[in-house]
């Protein structure tokens, strides 16, 4: 049986840069749109967005195709080696087997030896080359 497919999903320096004065909020994420409805597979929101915006809020701010496959959200901050890694962890211990990736720029919150990490460069946000990593991992069986 294959385990469900999850997206662990952070915001900033993802789906815009990370310092985008001069973008409006979610820039990049057209760039994910066609792969996401092609796949569908569920999103969890891991970016520190969730502190500040409810999961409806969110969902509503994001692109429909994106919105729509958000199930939840990672809970409380983790303070301490690898924050981001061990609150994905934390979800999936309630959450039960999941093949699952993070889309995420702060590569220092998992572990070096982390093969679920799909990084994106804080300075440009989401392109082409990381799209094409979660189309190679969504299109696995």
């Amino acid at each position: 049986m294959n385990k469900e497919k999850l997206l662990f999903l952070d915001f900033d320096g993802v789906l815009h840069p990370s310092h985008f004065a001069d973008q409006a909020p979610f820039s990049r994420a057209h760039l994910l749109e066609e792969t996401l409805a092609q796949f569908a597979p569920k999103i969890v929101v891991s970016s520190s967005w969730r502190f500040t915006h409810s999961l409806r809020k969110l969902q509503k701010s994001l692109p429909t195709t994106i919105g729509q496959l958000i199930i939840g959200a990672t809970s409380n901050a983790i303070i301490g080696k690898y924050p981001r890694y061990q609150e994905i962890q934390n979800y999936l211990g309630g959450y039960g087997p999941a093949d699952w990736r993070a889309l995420d720029d702060s590569y220092w919150e998992f572990p070096r030896t982390c093969q679920k990490l799909i990084r994106c460069n804080p300075n440009t946000g989401i392109t082409d080359k990381q799209v094409l990593e979660l189309q190679q991992w969504l299109g696995q069986h």
